[in-house]
């Protein structure tokens, strides 16, 4: 098994490795998937992602790399801490009983037209803080994004030519 992820992971940096795009065009790419990855669009990101790669022919393998660089652990404290950011930012206070209703919420089943009316209630006041800062922070981390990832292609390059250079057979 472990060996299949590897060998997944691998063909997916080759793909990424390997195209004719410049560091600069596939950092982009990335950073795009960062982008959407963390923003508000939670549900839509991959959908938003690939078009917007379309548009702007970017590598869309390096795009979905950036948005599936947000995994599953990392949603519900990225997203807390943004829309607490967002709070910050935009002066709203976070509902002082918000942990004690989300509790009771989680208490009802998803089934249940109950929890989902409840949910809408808690999360309304929440959506300009949320939106502000997970917005904030995806622009901030996509930013970072494209630094690393341009700096790691164009490195990459570098040692791949310095190899190729070394290993050419001298001609007499």
């Amino acid at each position: 098994m472990i060996h299949l992820t590897h060998a997944l992971v691998r063909r997916w940096l080759d793909a990424l490795l390997h195209i004719d795009d410049t560091p600069e065009r596939t950092a982009a790419a990335f950073a795009l998937g960062v982008f959407f990855g963390f923003s508000p669009f939670l549900g839509l990101h991959t959908l938003l992602a690939i078009i917007v790669a379309f548009l702007l022919n970017l590598n869309r393998v390096a795009t979905l790399l950036g948005v599936y660089s947000n995994l599953p652990m990392f949603l519900a404290p990225y997203y807390a801490i943004a829309t607490m950011a967002g709070a910050e930012l935009t002066g709203h206070r976070l509902p002082p009983d918000l942990r004690s209703k989300l509790g009771a919420l989680f208490a009802l089943s998803l089934f249940h037209g109950e929890f989902w009316r409840r949910l809408v209630i808690i999360v309304k006041p929440l959506m300009w803080p949320y939106t502000m800062g997970s917005m904030l922070c995806a622009v901030v981390l996509a930013t970072a994004a494209y630094q690393l990832a341009l700096a790691f292609l164009t490195n990459r390059r570098k040692i791949q030519e310095i190899m190729h250079h070394h290993h050419k057979p001298e001609h007499r």
